[in-house]
């Protein structure tokens, strides 16, 4: 597989150091991230990395056989057996699951956090989450849809989108404040806005979700969200790129 591509976010001063312990040899290496544009998965984690404020080199790797670099070789299959993204080289290891690597990355970089002090609110955080990259993306995903075929794949979304918003909408009408659970930018909002953007892919009419669409316009407002937006990254197509 080519040398990762130097293509290194840095958000204005965002990447200054954050975690004081010193760092081992391995950890001192830039991290790769396995990523494809498009990915509601890969986002999650691009979001978390620039929280985290950690620099890292970006892979893209494509979901689609047509594009050059993509995950359906025997050399990504080695990255990620299951030749899915996103995966993360870091720190002399490799992770392949979005949620797996954000509970890394909180474990290993605490600050700033991901996961609220209070345990209450750290548990809804968690029940969020699992809502969408359990309950709702996977039956929307592409592999799914894909299998479906062209003439059900739309409509498929659509429902399992809506009857996962139905909750979703529910839950967080009781614990948003300013973010997803009270005032704390958290796991769950980086989970929100990429199944937001999922939704609209699929055309799904979000009008019955007012909390959900309140979150998700403050949450394009910060930083973090537009420097890891998919129109920003370097395999985005041209038609798509942000103006």
């Amino acid at each position: 597989m080519a040398a990762a591509t130097q293509f290194t976010h840095k958000l204005a001063g965002l990447y200054r150091s954050s975690w004081s312990k010193p760092l081992s040899r391995n950890m001192a290496t830039k991290p790769i991230l396995y990523s494809f544009w498009a990915s509601s998965c890969s986002w999650r984690v691009r979001a978390a990395l620039a929280i985290k404020k950690i620099e890292y080199d970006i892979q893209p790797t494509s979901l689609l056989k047509t594009v050059s670099g993509h995950a359906y070789t025997d050399a990504y299959r080695e990255v990620n057996p299951m030749q899915k993204v996103p995966s993360l080289k870091i720190d002399g290891h490799t992770l392949c699951d979005s949620v797996a690597i954000m509970h890394y990355l909180e474990e290993t970089r605490p600050q700033p956090a991901l996961l609220p002090q209070d345990l209450v609110k750290r548990a809804k955080v968690r029940e969020i989450v699992e809502l969408i990259c359990s309950g709702i993306q996977p039956l929307q995903n592409v592999g799914v849809l894909d299998h479906l075929g062209q003439d059900q794949r739309l409509q498929w979304a659509q429902h399992w989108i809506s009857r996962g918003f139905q909750g979703l909408e529910k839950v967080l009408s009781q614990s948003a404040g300013k973010f997803c659970v009270g005032d704390e930018l958290s796991m769950a909002d980086i989970c929100l806005v990429p199944q937001v953007r999922n939704a609209r892919r699929y055309k799904t009419d979000l009008t019955p979700y007012p909390t959900i669409l309140r979150l998700n316009k403050e949450l394009l407002e910060l930083d973090v969200f537009k420097a890891t937006h998919p129109s920003t990254q370097p395999d985005c197509p041209p038609e798509f790129l942000k103006k």
